[in-house]
Parts: C-alpha cells; sequence; structure tokens
C-alpha cells in the first residue's frame, strides 16, 4: 500500500449523503427531561459570538437574559432585544466543532437565521485594525467540515444570501469588506509559510469557525452567515487586540442588527419580521 496515497481517517469512511445516528433533537429531548426544561422555541435570529464581548456587555448594561427553553449541556443562550427584534446569542463560541455543534441544536430549537461574528487576525496588510469582513469563503485547515461537505479548499457562503446583502452595509460609519478568510483549528502553529500562502490566495482574515458553519449550511440547507471582525495582526505588534468602544461590541451589534433587518426584508416578503419582535 503506498501511504503516501492513502487518506487519512478524516475522509477515509464518510458517506456524505448517510444520516448520523446521533442526532441534536434526541440530545436536547433527553438534555429537557434530564434538567426538567420546558418546550419552547428560540427566538428566529441567533447569534454566535466567539470572543464572548457582546454577551460580556449586554448583561453588563442589563439588556440580556437567559433563555428559559434553551437545553443544551454546553453553552447558555441569552435574548434580547435591537431595533425590535428579538436575538438568542451564544458567547465563548470559539473553534469550527463547537461552533457547529452549536449550530445543529439552534436550528434544532427553532432559529432560522443564524449569523457569526469572530475575532480575526489580519492576514492581508492593506489597512489597520479593527474592520470587518463579510467572509464570502473560507480555507478548509480544520476539521469539522470534511464531516460535511466532500474534500474542497474552501467553503461558501449561499450565493442567495451573499446577494441579499449586496450594497447593505455601505452606509455604517465603520468599514465592512468582502472577502476570503482562513479557518483554523490551531492558531498557535500559524507559521510563516502558512500565513505567506494565504496571502498569496488573497485571504484577508484568519479565524477558527466559517469553513465549518458554511459546510454545515449548505449540507443541510440553512441560513448561515459569517463576519470575521478583524482585530489583530496576531500579536505581532505592540497594542494589538484593541476592538474598539465596548470591546467592539457596539459596532458589532449594529452590524447584525442591520443583517438581520436586511434578512427579514428579503425573506417571505417581509412578513417574517412582526414574527421577530
Amino acid at each position: 500500500m503506498d501511504k503516501k496515497k492513502y487518506p487519512p481517517p478524516i475522509i477515509r469512511s464518510k458517506r456524505y449523503d448517510e444520516p448520523s445516528q446521533f442526532l441534536p433533537e434526541n440530545m436536547l429531548r433527553e438534555a429537557r427531561r434530564q434538567k426538567n426544561i420546558p418546550n419552547g422555541q428560540i427566538p428566529p435570529i441567533c447569534i454566535l459570538d466567539p470572543d464572548g464581548d457582546i454577551v460580556r456587555n449586554l448583561l453588563k448594561g442589563g439588556d440580556a437574559e437567559p433563555h428559559p427553553c434553551w437545553a443544551c449541556y454546553h453553552s447558555q443562550l441569552y435574548c434580547f432585544i435591537k431595533r425590535g427584534i428579538r436575538f438568542g446569542i451564544i458567547g465563548c463560541a470559539v473553534g469550527a466543532s463547537y461552533a457547529v455543534l452549536l449550530a445543529e441544536e439552534l436550528f434544532a430549537s427553532g432559529c432560522r437565521f443564524l449569523i457569526s461574528i469572530t475575532s480575526s487576525g489580519q492576514i492581508n496588510e492593506t489597512e489597520k485594525p479593527p474592520f470587518f469582513v463579510l467572509i464570502e469563503k473560507a480555507l478548509r485547515d480544520e476539521g469539522t467540515s470534511y464531516h460535511y461537505l466532500l474534500p474542497s479548499d474552501y467553503s461558501y457562503i449561499d450565493k442567495k444570501l451573499l446577494s441579499m446583502f449586496k450594497g447593505t452595509f455601505d452606509k455604517l460609519g465603520f468599514n465592512v469588506k468582502s472577502g476570503a478568510t482562513w479557518t483554523t483549528d490551531a492558531p498557535f502553529r500559524e507559521t510563516k509559510t502558512a500565513i505567506e500562502y494565504a496571502r498569496t490566495q488573497g485571504i484577508l482574515a484568519v479565524e477558527m469557525e466559517a469553513a465549518a458553519l458554511y459546510a454545515f449550511a449548505k449540507a443541510r440547507e440553512k441560513d448561515v452567515i459569517c463576519f470575521a471582525h478583524v482585530t489583530n495582526r496576531m500579536g505581532t505588534v505592540e497594542n494589538d487586540f484593541e476592538k474598539g468602544e465596548e470591546e467592539g461590541s457596539k459596532d458589532a451589534l449594529d452590524l447584525l442588527t442591520l443583517t438581520a433587518e436586511r434578512w427579514m426584508d428579503k425573506t417571505a416578503g417581509g412578513k417574517i419580521r412582526g414574527q421577530l419582535k
């Protein structure tokens, strides 16, 4: 056997059209039973906040509260209202596998649109952080996406979803670019060679969730959009990791709310808007 041609275990025994034996609905059912949690729907629009800064600032201001029907073993779902929209949000959802675990549970619990906004390291040094990137595609340098989709270089946002947001963020008071990111499972193995390769591919930033979330979204036919909040140069300069006002949560909430409003207005002819208040 030629070991160089033998596929690694992560892609060796995959059947992408075969359903999983372990389902999020079943795990949530047992969690509700064990914890005596009532059945109920979570908000249709939910947010993953890997750094947790948005959640912490909402709680600090008394603007968020735990959702009584969230049955996940591993996380706490909070709810808050912004511009008349009720959101669900989970903090510290860092890493591809954890983000997708939560995505599976959120959609099984009533979520219809998931937004991830993750802190990212700058790859293409064309401007000074912080700024945001609407992630159009993400390099699959993690493991989770390979459990959902056949091997390929990138995971992509749904084209129809992307077209929905064309020009949406032009009038915000801060920069929102569109482009590619690199999703890694190992942030402290971002070597010079890997970074230089990412630059040759036109990649703007490195993060830890988008490739897996987009693979999940395509495989499950769910609406997911990922943003990178480019906040640092991977600690290679002094005074790095500065996000802005309220740890960047003010701008992030404005971006998230505008994203939700646009999705509502374009979904079912805007009829869904009244369901989300």
